[in-house]
């Protein structure tokens, strides 16, 4: 008989959801608490009770971000389009943590501009590097009360160049440098923008003790303590490097390094610093350090993502280009190619990668390409053709191309007055055989000193090498106009004398005036001039009479006082008696061995060769001798053995010989 079928267990009703008061209740407990996760868990509850609570789905939103769940709320702002709340601020915030900028700034166009909104908007366009923008939103929001307003605007301030104005700033917003320890850093920073690096450095040492004095306070620990003051002492190393205390900041780098207790982008800037100082010293192993800032498991060079994050466009820049000179110095031009091929899409609005790109062909040997390369930049940008031009010169000038070296300068309009740069176009100029080039700068030199309002006027220093290069080629004339200038404006005495001498070949009544404003020399009122002139010139004295003459004059000045010459008493080595001194040491004693005169070769031991035995023995010794003397060097060790085998089989001979005798006795 089938056993009877059991039953069905009836379902258990399903447990009523707990009230939304509740909910939020906990909510709100969860976030006081900063338990975003969990937070994040029961607004979930919420919107799946109520699929249209906005406040839940903003409470959701923000959980997240303040749990760095950024992808997770970016993905729910997205899917809350059903919402009539307003998320772009926080896609905006999203976007701006991502780093997708343009699509931050394009979030926040139909914001309206609240104080919260430009500060977000200041921050990304610090991030993207327009600082100049950056500096006007914190200029709006000075009024406004945003907590902790000023480091920001005083980071700004430096990075847009300006670090003299932050003085200014504090003064108006009536705060004191030393208020916080982020201020007192980025106070610091200015003042090394501005080469104050010694006041740099006290008002470091001044952020460091007040950060330690408010983080114990607030119970931070030993280790985290160091990592929030991280940035300042990679500042205070490269204040240090700044002042020329290259050890004291080689080892402050280099301890950043080993302890490893630092924020990314502190750790990422130390490195780069101490590449930087020990430049092409150790080349391996500056490549190695600088790996440990690449983003893992990647095989080409590429900065983690978070320093992407956090460094300055100018900072990441100064790491590749280092990256990529310690490449061309390891001869590793493979790497090196690919690198500054990656590099223009990185920093589109630089010319580093540019530059960058004319050293790889500089080291390939290809300074005529590098120079062409320039040259069609320079006409593209000429917005940024300054640097690009005074390195085609300085290539051109490196590949002995005067030419082109002179010619990149010249399309320099704003450096071509100054003394440095007009030196360097005469001398190239000159180089190149270009006389009349060369005079012609000089004279644009002069030319532009003469209407210059300046207080520095440099136009003394650019006349007198003027006339001395035109007295040099052999135009004594117009040496002679820019001397008698310079006479008359300046009164130098140099002038003078290069007038006197330089008037002597075109105008002989001109140079005996103007010789007259010269000062006679001490010493020589006595002298005639006529009858010196008619003289034969000056006679040979013999050696012994000069010195009879010396002695007699000697005699006279120090006739009260002889002159006594102090007599030292000679030392002796130790437990040396002077008046049993020995025989004396051989004089040959410095002398190889084999250069004395008592030196004897050591004889050679004929017994050694010697051999005794049957007559048979030694014949085929013999032989073998001297087929070994005329073989060859490779069969110089078969003899050998033919001949430790001889004397085997004579030493047996030997043996059997000494038996027969006994024998015959018997």
């Amino acid at each position: 008989m089938a056993p009877k079928a059991k039953p069905k267990p009836s379902p258990s009703p399903s447990q009523p959801p707990p009230p939304i008061e509740d909910l939020f209740t906990s909510l709100n407990r969860h976030i006081e608490r900063s338990e975003f996760e969990q937070a994040v868990k029961v607004a979930d509850q919420v919107l799946s009770t109520n699929p249209s609570d906005e406040d839940a789905m903003r409470c959701k939103v923000v959980a997240l971000i303040k749990a760095d769940n950024i992808d997770d709320a970016l993905s729910t702002i997205q899917s809350s389009q059903k919402f009539t709340f307003d998320f772009n601020y926080l896609k905006a915030y999203c976007l701006y943590r991502q780093n997708r900028l343009d699509e931050a700034l394009e979030s926040l166009k139909i914001q309206e501009n609240n104080p919260a909104t430009m500060l977000l908007k200041s921050q990304i366009l610090y991030r993207s590097g327009e600082m100049d923008a950056c500096v006007e939103f914190y200029q709006k929001l000075q009024k406004s009360k945003i907590d902790s307003l000023e480091i920001n605007f005083v980071a700004g301030l430096i990075s847009a160049g300006r670090a003299s104005e932050v003085q200014k700033t504090l003064d108006s917003l009536r705060v004191k440098a030393t208020s916080s320890f982020e201020l007192a850093y980025n106070t610091a920073c200015s003042l090394a923008e501005m080469n104050k690096y010694t006041e740099a450095e006290q008002l470091l040492l001044t952020a460091r003790r007040i950060g330690q004095e408010t983080l114990t306070d607030d119970n931070f620990a030993e280790d985290d303590i160091e990592i929030e003051l991280a940035p300042i002492a990679v500042q205070l190393a490269y204040v240090q490097q700044l002042l020329g205390n290259t050890q004291e900041a080689f080892g402050a780098y280099t301890d950043i390094i080993k302890r490893n207790l630092a924020d990314e982008s502190s750790f990422a800037v130390a490195v780069n610093n101490l590449v930087a100082l020990k430049g092409p010293k150790d080349v391996n192993d500056s490549l190695k350090k600088l790996d440990r800032i690449k983003e893992k498991d990647m095989q080409n060079f590429q900065l983690a993502r978070v320093l992407d994050l956090k460094l300055s466009p100018k900072q990441r820049e100064a790491i590749y280009a280092n990256r990529v000179l310690l490449l061309l110095h390891a001869n590793k031009m493979d790497q090196a190619r690919e690198l500054v091929a990656a590099l223009p899409d990185m920093f589109p609005d630089s010319v580093m990668p540019l530059l960058l790109q004319a050293a790889v062909l500089v080291r390939e040997n290809k300074a005529g390409k590098a120079e062409e390369l320039l040259g069609q930049f320079a006409e593209k940008l000429p917005d940024k053709s300054k640097i690009i031009l005074l390195a085609r010169a300085q290539v051109a000038a490196a590949a002995n191309h005067p030419f082109i070296a002179a010619e990149s300068l010249a399309k320099i309009p704003d450096i071509q007055h100054m003394p440095a740069t007009v030196a360097t176009l005469v001398a190239l100029k000159e180089r190149a055989g270009d006389i009349d080039g060369a005079a012609a700068v000089l004279d644009s030199a002069i030319k532009w000193w003469l209407n210059a309002m300046t207080e520095d006027n440099k136009l003394s220093v650019i006349m007198q090498e003027a006339a001395s290069f035109k007295l040099r080629h052999g135009r004594e004339e117009d040496a002679s106009h820019l001397f008698e200038e310079l006479v008359k404006t300046h009164g130098s005495i140099e002038a003078l004398v290069g007038l006197v001498t330089t008037s002597a070949h075109v105008d002989v009544d001109k140079a005996e005036s103007y010789e007259k404003r010269l000062k006679p020399l001490p010493g020589l009122n006595g002298v005639d001039v006529d009858s010196l002139e008619k003289t034969s010139g000056a006679k040979h004295v013999e050696s012994a009479s000069y010195f009879e003459v010396n002695e007699a004059h000697g005699e006279g000045k120090n006739k009260d006082k002889a002159k006594k010459k102090r007599k030292r008493k000679p030392r002796y080595p130790k437990g040396f008696d002077p008046a049993n001194p020995g025989p004396p040491p051989d004089p040959e004693r410095w002398l190889p061995k084999r250069e004395r005169s008592s030196y004897r070769p050591r004889r050679k031991d004929k017994r050694a060769a010697q051999v005794r035995g049957s007559q048979g023995a030694v014949v085929r010794e013999k032989q073998d001798a001297g087929a070994a003397g005329a073989s060859s060097n490779s069969t110089s060790s078969q003899a050998t053995s033919s001949k430790g085998a001889a004397q085997n089989v004579a030493q047996s001979s030997k043996g059997s010989s000494k038996s027969s005798r006994k024998k015959s006795r018997n």
